[in-house]
Protein backbone atom coordinates (compact mmCIF):
# COMPACT_ATOMS: atom_id res chain seq x y z
CA UNK A 1 0.00 0.00 0.00
CA UNK A 2 2.53 2.47 0.87
CA UNK A 3 4.19 1.70 -2.47
CA UNK A 4 0.75 2.34 -4.49
CA UNK A 5 0.25 5.93 -2.29
CA UNK A 6 3.38 7.10 -3.40
CA UNK A 7 3.12 5.90 -6.78
CA UNK A 8 0.00 7.76 -7.22
CA UNK A 9 1.33 10.81 -5.69
CA UNK A 10 4.74 10.95 -7.49
CA UNK A 11 3.80 9.33 -10.87
CA UNK A 12 6.34 11.17 -12.33
CA UNK A 13 9.37 10.46 -9.86
CA UNK A 14 7.67 6.96 -9.81
CA UNK A 15 8.64 6.70 -13.64
CA UNK A 16 11.94 7.60 -13.10
CA UNK A 17 12.69 4.87 -10.78
CA UNK A 18 10.87 2.32 -12.86
CA UNK A 19 12.80 3.40 -16.09
CA UNK A 20 16.22 3.34 -13.87
CA UNK A 21 15.02 -0.69 -12.98
CA UNK A 22 14.23 -1.50 -16.52
CA UNK A 23 17.72 -0.22 -17.73
CA UNK A 24 19.29 -2.22 -15.12
CA UNK A 25 20.68 1.48 -13.26
CA UNK A 26 19.48 -0.32 -9.94
CA UNK A 27 16.86 -3.16 -8.57
CA UNK A 28 15.37 -0.95 -5.98
CA UNK A 29 14.71 2.54 -4.76
CA UNK A 30 14.31 3.62 -1.09
CA UNK A 31 12.81 7.66 -1.00
CA UNK A 32 11.79 10.30 1.37
CA UNK A 33 10.22 13.71 1.08
CA UNK A 34 8.40 16.38 2.92
CA UNK A 35 7.70 19.78 3.20
CA UNK A 36 7.61 21.73 6.06
CA UNK A 37 8.07 19.14 8.31
CA UNK A 38 4.78 16.96 6.77
CA UNK A 39 5.95 14.04 5.28
CA UNK A 40 4.60 13.08 1.60
CA UNK A 41 6.36 9.91 1.11
CA UNK A 42 8.30 7.32 2.84
CA UNK A 43 8.55 4.57 0.52
CA UNK A 44 10.48 1.65 -0.87
CA UNK A 45 10.59 0.23 -5.09
CA UNK A 46 11.56 -2.76 -6.50
CA UNK A 47 14.13 -5.22 -4.49
CA UNK A 48 16.76 -4.80 -2.08
CA UNK A 49 18.25 -7.81 -2.59
CA UNK A 50 16.66 -10.88 -5.21
CA UNK A 51 14.62 -12.38 -2.13
CA UNK A 52 13.83 -9.27 -0.72
CA UNK A 53 11.30 -6.51 -1.85
CA UNK A 54 12.67 -2.84 -0.82
CA UNK A 55 10.92 -1.17 1.80
CA UNK A 56 10.59 1.84 4.18
CA UNK A 57 12.34 -0.22 6.89
CA UNK A 58 15.47 -1.56 4.41
CA UNK A 59 18.89 -0.05 6.04
CA UNK A 60 21.17 0.99 3.15
CA UNK A 61 24.60 2.47 3.24
CA UNK A 62 24.71 6.29 2.65
CA UNK A 63 28.16 6.73 1.39
CA UNK A 64 29.25 10.84 1.48
CA UNK A 65 25.44 11.69 1.98
CA UNK A 66 26.16 10.68 6.08
CA UNK A 67 29.26 13.31 5.78
CA UNK A 68 26.76 16.30 6.69
CA UNK A 69 26.34 14.18 9.77
CA UNK A 70 30.03 14.60 11.10
CA UNK A 71 30.02 18.56 10.11
CA UNK A 72 26.91 19.09 12.57
CA UNK A 73 29.11 16.77 15.30
CA UNK A 74 31.64 19.57 14.60
CA UNK A 75 29.65 22.43 15.07
CA UNK A 76 28.00 20.90 17.72
CA UNK A 77 31.44 21.20 19.47
CA UNK A 78 32.26 25.14 17.84
CA UNK A 79 29.12 25.60 19.96
CA UNK A 80 30.44 23.88 23.05
CA UNK A 81 33.96 26.18 22.37
CA UNK A 82 35.48 23.50 22.43
CA UNK A 83 37.17 24.30 19.09
CA UNK A 84 37.11 27.35 16.53
CA UNK A 85 36.77 26.82 12.69
CA UNK A 86 39.93 28.51 12.15
CA UNK A 87 41.44 26.59 14.44
CA UNK A 88 44.96 24.72 13.20
CA UNK A 89 44.46 20.96 12.41
CA UNK A 90 47.65 20.60 14.83
CA UNK A 91 46.22 22.31 17.58
CA UNK A 92 44.32 18.90 18.23
CA UNK A 93 46.47 16.33 16.09
CA UNK A 94 50.45 18.11 16.87
CA UNK A 95 51.68 15.05 14.36
CA UNK A 96 49.51 16.30 11.52
CA UNK A 97 51.64 19.06 10.80
CA UNK A 98 54.23 18.14 8.44
CA UNK A 99 55.09 18.52 4.95
CA UNK A 100 52.81 21.52 3.98
CA UNK A 101 50.24 20.46 6.30
CA UNK A 102 51.19 22.88 9.07
CA UNK A 103 48.45 25.70 7.99
CA UNK A 104 45.40 23.57 7.25
CA UNK A 105 42.35 24.47 9.89
CA UNK A 106 39.19 22.77 10.51
CA UNK A 107 37.31 25.11 8.41
CA UNK A 108 39.81 23.95 5.24
CA UNK A 109 38.78 20.36 5.98
CA UNK A 110 34.70 21.39 6.18
CA UNK A 111 35.13 23.07 2.19
CA UNK A 112 37.63 20.75 0.98
CA UNK A 113 40.13 22.97 0.41
CA UNK A 114 43.22 21.22 2.73
CA UNK A 115 44.77 19.17 -0.12
CA UNK A 116 45.63 15.79 0.92
CA UNK A 117 42.72 13.85 -0.57
CA UNK A 118 44.28 10.79 -2.15
CA UNK A 119 45.95 9.31 1.26
CA UNK A 120 45.60 5.51 0.91
CA UNK A 121 43.52 5.30 4.53
CA UNK A 122 43.70 2.01 4.36
CA UNK A 123 40.08 1.23 5.38
CA UNK A 124 38.41 -1.18 6.36
CA UNK A 125 41.44 -3.24 6.52
CA UNK A 126 43.43 -1.52 9.09
CA UNK A 127 42.74 0.01 12.41
CA UNK A 128 41.49 3.59 12.97
CA UNK A 129 44.78 4.45 14.70
CA UNK A 130 46.86 3.14 11.72
CA UNK A 131 44.69 5.48 9.31
CA UNK A 132 45.23 8.45 11.06
CA UNK A 133 49.04 7.67 11.42
CA UNK A 134 48.96 7.59 7.41
CA UNK A 135 46.78 10.55 6.74
CA UNK A 136 49.41 12.75 9.50
CA UNK A 137 52.93 11.58 7.76
CA UNK A 138 51.37 12.15 4.17
CA UNK A 139 52.73 15.36 2.14
CA UNK A 140 50.54 18.10 0.98
CA UNK A 141 49.78 17.51 -2.86
CA UNK A 142 51.97 19.62 -5.45
CA UNK A 143 50.86 22.88 -6.28
CA UNK A 144 48.18 23.19 -3.60
CA UNK A 145 47.45 26.66 -2.02
CA UNK A 146 45.90 25.41 1.16
CA UNK A 147 42.41 27.13 1.47
CA UNK A 148 42.03 28.15 -2.18
CA UNK A 149 43.28 25.10 -4.00
CA UNK A 150 39.58 23.12 -4.07
CA UNK A 151 39.40 19.19 -4.65
CA UNK A 152 36.69 17.28 -2.94
CA UNK A 153 38.01 14.77 -0.03
CA UNK A 154 36.36 11.45 -0.52
CA UNK A 155 37.42 9.98 2.95
CA UNK A 156 40.86 11.39 4.16
CA UNK A 157 39.92 14.91 5.84
CA UNK A 158 36.58 12.93 7.39
CA UNK A 159 38.88 10.56 9.25
CA UNK A 160 41.13 13.92 10.40
CA UNK A 161 37.36 15.25 11.50
CA UNK A 162 36.60 12.34 13.64
CA UNK A 163 39.69 12.07 14.73
CA UNK A 164 39.38 15.40 16.53
CA UNK A 165 36.04 14.88 17.75
CA UNK A 166 37.33 11.80 19.55
CA UNK A 167 40.43 13.82 21.28
CA UNK A 168 38.22 16.36 22.64
CA UNK A 169 36.23 14.15 24.00
CA UNK A 170 38.21 11.05 25.04
CA UNK A 171 35.60 8.12 23.31
CA UNK A 172 35.14 6.88 19.71
CA UNK A 173 33.61 9.09 16.93
CA UNK A 174 30.69 6.46 16.55
CA UNK A 175 29.51 7.06 20.08
CA UNK A 176 29.74 10.83 20.20
CA UNK A 177 27.67 10.99 16.46
CA UNK A 178 25.20 8.46 18.59
CA UNK A 179 24.54 10.56 21.60
CA UNK A 180 25.05 13.61 20.41
CA UNK A 181 22.93 13.40 17.30
CA UNK A 182 21.33 10.03 16.49
CA UNK A 183 19.43 9.55 20.19
CA UNK A 184 18.30 13.18 20.18
CA UNK A 185 16.80 12.73 16.81
CA UNK A 186 15.59 9.17 16.64
CA UNK A 187 17.66 7.90 14.28
CA UNK A 188 17.44 4.88 15.89
CA UNK A 189 18.04 2.49 12.92
CA UNK A 190 21.22 5.14 11.57
CA UNK A 191 24.36 3.65 12.27
CA UNK A 192 28.45 5.52 12.29
CA UNK A 193 29.41 1.92 13.31
CA UNK A 194 26.49 -0.78 13.36
CA UNK A 195 27.25 -3.69 16.41
CA UNK A 196 27.48 -6.77 14.33
CA UNK A 197 24.85 -8.52 17.12
CA UNK A 198 22.84 -5.54 16.39
CA UNK A 199 23.54 -6.58 12.07
CA UNK A 200 22.82 -9.80 13.09
CA UNK A 201 19.21 -8.98 14.13
CA UNK A 202 18.40 -7.07 11.73
CA UNK A 203 19.13 -9.62 9.15
CA UNK A 204 16.99 -9.22 5.61
CA UNK A 205 16.77 -5.42 6.30
CA UNK A 206 20.36 -4.63 5.80
CA UNK A 207 20.23 -3.79 1.88
CA UNK A 208 22.61 -4.42 -0.44
CA UNK A 209 24.25 -2.57 -3.12
CA UNK A 210 25.16 -3.09 -6.44
CA UNK A 211 27.87 -2.05 -9.33
CA UNK A 212 27.18 -1.39 -12.24
CA UNK A 213 29.62 -3.78 -15.13
CA UNK A 214 29.42 -3.85 -18.90
CA UNK A 215 25.52 -2.94 -18.38
CA UNK A 216 24.87 -5.70 -15.60
CA UNK A 217 24.87 -5.27 -11.55
CA UNK A 218 27.20 -7.27 -9.66
CA UNK A 219 26.74 -7.34 -5.78
CA UNK A 220 29.32 -5.48 -3.60
CA UNK A 221 29.58 -6.88 -0.22
CA UNK A 222 30.16 -3.84 1.44
CA UNK A 223 26.86 -5.07 3.91
CA UNK A 224 29.30 -8.00 5.55
CA UNK A 225 29.31 -7.71 9.27
CA UNK A 226 32.89 -6.38 9.93
CA UNK A 227 32.77 -4.25 7.32
CA UNK A 228 29.48 -2.30 8.49
CA UNK A 229 30.82 -2.29 12.21
CA UNK A 230 34.14 -0.14 11.10
CA UNK A 231 33.82 3.28 10.88
CA UNK A 232 34.51 5.76 8.25
CA UNK A 233 33.38 9.55 8.88
CA UNK A 234 33.05 10.04 5.55
CA UNK A 235 31.20 7.33 3.79
CA UNK A 236 30.11 4.14 6.13
CA UNK A 237 26.82 5.22 7.61
CA UNK A 238 23.98 3.03 7.52
CA UNK A 239 20.43 3.94 7.91
CA UNK A 240 16.89 3.81 6.57
CA UNK A 241 16.96 6.66 4.10
CA UNK A 242 13.53 8.35 6.46
CA UNK A 243 16.19 8.90 9.25
CA UNK A 244 18.39 11.17 6.64
CA UNK A 245 15.81 13.08 6.01
CA UNK A 246 14.65 13.96 9.91
CA UNK A 247 18.03 15.22 9.94
CA UNK A 248 17.45 17.56 7.27
CA UNK A 249 13.96 18.44 8.66
CA UNK A 250 15.97 19.23 11.78
CA UNK A 251 18.08 21.96 9.96
CA UNK A 252 15.15 23.00 7.99
CA UNK A 253 13.66 23.83 11.53
CA UNK A 254 16.67 25.69 12.40
CA UNK A 255 18.42 23.15 14.53
CA UNK A 256 15.27 21.36 16.53
CA UNK A 257 13.36 18.53 16.34
CA UNK A 258 10.57 17.73 18.07
CA UNK A 259 12.05 18.24 21.58
CA UNK A 260 15.50 17.81 20.63
CA UNK A 261 18.17 20.77 20.30
CA UNK A 262 21.00 20.02 17.97
CA UNK A 263 21.98 23.17 16.82
CA UNK A 264 21.20 26.65 17.45
CA UNK A 265 19.73 29.13 14.36
CA UNK A 266 22.97 30.74 14.45
CA UNK A 267 25.01 27.46 13.32
CA UNK A 268 22.67 26.10 11.15
CA UNK A 269 22.86 29.31 9.10
CA UNK A 270 26.30 29.39 8.94
CA UNK A 271 26.90 25.67 8.20
CA UNK A 272 24.38 26.44 5.38
CA UNK A 273 26.05 29.60 3.90
CA UNK A 274 28.61 30.45 1.53
CA UNK A 275 31.83 29.45 2.33
CA UNK A 276 33.71 28.18 -1.01
CA UNK A 277 32.43 30.33 -3.75
CA UNK A 278 32.79 30.13 -7.56
CA UNK A 279 36.17 27.84 -7.20
CA UNK A 280 36.70 24.81 -9.46
CA UNK A 281 36.40 21.47 -8.27
CA UNK A 282 39.38 19.39 -8.88
CA UNK A 283 38.45 16.48 -8.47
CA UNK A 284 34.37 16.72 -9.23
CA UNK A 285 35.27 18.29 -12.38
CA UNK A 286 32.74 21.24 -11.88
CA UNK A 287 32.44 24.48 -10.21
CA UNK A 288 30.77 23.56 -7.06
CA UNK A 289 29.87 25.54 -4.10
CA UNK A 290 30.60 24.65 -0.48
CA UNK A 291 28.94 25.44 2.95
CA UNK A 292 30.82 23.97 6.07
CA UNK A 293 30.60 20.18 5.54
CA UNK A 294 27.47 20.29 2.90
CA UNK A 295 26.75 21.25 -1.01
CA UNK A 296 24.97 24.49 -2.05
CA UNK A 297 22.85 24.71 -4.69
CA UNK A 298 25.63 25.13 -7.70
CA UNK A 299 22.83 25.53 -10.94
CA UNK A 300 24.39 29.15 -11.47
CA UNK A 301 27.56 27.46 -13.22
CA UNK A 302 25.32 24.70 -15.39
CA UNK A 303 22.46 23.04 -13.80
CA UNK A 304 22.64 20.20 -16.33
CA UNK A 305 25.88 19.88 -15.98
CA UNK A 306 26.72 20.20 -12.15
CA UNK A 307 27.11 16.78 -10.36
CA UNK A 308 25.52 16.02 -7.50
CA UNK A 309 22.70 18.81 -7.90
CA UNK A 310 19.18 19.23 -6.47
CA UNK A 311 17.65 19.73 -10.14
CA UNK A 312 16.52 22.50 -11.69
CA UNK A 313 13.72 23.94 -9.70
CA UNK A 314 15.40 24.31 -6.15
CA UNK A 315 16.14 27.86 -5.18
CA UNK A 316 19.88 29.25 -4.91
CA UNK A 317 19.80 28.44 -0.95
CA UNK A 318 19.27 24.55 -0.95
CA UNK A 319 21.97 22.53 0.61
CA UNK A 320 22.59 18.79 1.11
CA UNK A 321 25.02 16.23 -0.02
CA UNK A 322 25.22 12.98 -2.37
CA UNK A 323 26.70 9.26 -2.36
CA UNK A 324 28.90 8.56 -4.54
CA UNK A 325 26.87 7.22 -7.45
CA UNK A 326 23.73 6.18 -5.07
CA UNK A 327 22.22 8.37 -2.70
CA UNK A 328 21.35 12.07 -1.88
CA UNK A 329 19.55 14.25 0.87
CA UNK A 330 19.03 17.61 0.15
CA UNK A 331 16.54 20.53 1.69
CA UNK A 332 15.01 24.20 0.59
CA UNK A 333 14.83 26.47 2.79
CA UNK A 334 12.66 28.49 0.57
CA UNK A 335 9.80 25.37 -0.55
CA UNK A 336 10.42 23.28 2.50
CA UNK A 337 11.26 20.48 0.97
CA UNK A 338 13.23 17.55 2.11
CA UNK A 339 14.58 15.08 -0.46
CA UNK A 340 16.02 12.08 0.37
CA UNK A 341 16.77 9.02 -1.75
CA UNK A 342 18.95 5.62 -1.96
CA UNK A 343 19.40 3.52 -5.42
CA UNK A 344 21.11 0.17 -4.91
CA UNK A 345 22.80 0.31 -7.59
CA UNK A 346 26.26 2.43 -8.52
CA UNK A 347 25.58 2.63 -12.08
CA UNK A 348 28.35 4.88 -12.72
CA UNK A 349 28.81 8.89 -12.52
CA UNK A 350 27.65 9.81 -15.95
CA UNK A 351 24.35 7.87 -15.33
CA UNK A 352 23.84 8.41 -11.56
CA UNK A 353 24.19 12.24 -12.08
CA UNK A 354 21.72 11.72 -15.38
CA UNK A 355 19.50 9.75 -12.98
CA UNK A 356 19.36 12.31 -10.05
CA UNK A 357 18.66 15.20 -11.89
CA UNK A 358 15.49 12.94 -14.10
CA UNK A 359 14.63 12.21 -10.52
CA UNK A 360 14.79 15.69 -8.23
CA UNK A 361 13.18 17.68 -11.92
CA UNK A 362 10.35 14.93 -11.23
CA UNK A 363 9.70 15.14 -7.45
CA UNK A 364 9.40 19.19 -8.29
CA UNK A 365 6.85 18.44 -11.07
CA UNK A 366 4.87 15.99 -9.24
CA UNK A 367 4.77 18.17 -6.37
CA UNK A 368 4.58 22.18 -7.97
CA UNK A 369 3.17 21.63 -11.60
Amino acid sequence: MIESVFRATFPLASAVIDLGIERGLHTGCQIYISVNGRMLADAGLGMSRPDHPMTPETINLWLSSGKPLTAVAILQAWERADLRLDDLVTRFLPEFGNQGKEQITIRHLLTHTGGFRNVETGWPDVQWQETIERICVAPLEADWIVGRTAGYHTASSWFVLGEILQRIEGRPYADILRDRLLRPLQMNDTWAAMPIDRHREYGSRVGGLYTRDQSELRPLNWDAPARVATPSPGGNTWGPIRELGRFYEMLLNEGTWENATILSPQTVAAMTALHRVGEYDTTLGHVIDFGLGVIIDSNRYGASTVPYGYGQSCSPRTFGHGGAQCSQGWCDPESGLVVAYFFNGRAGEGQHNRRTRQLNDAIAADLFS
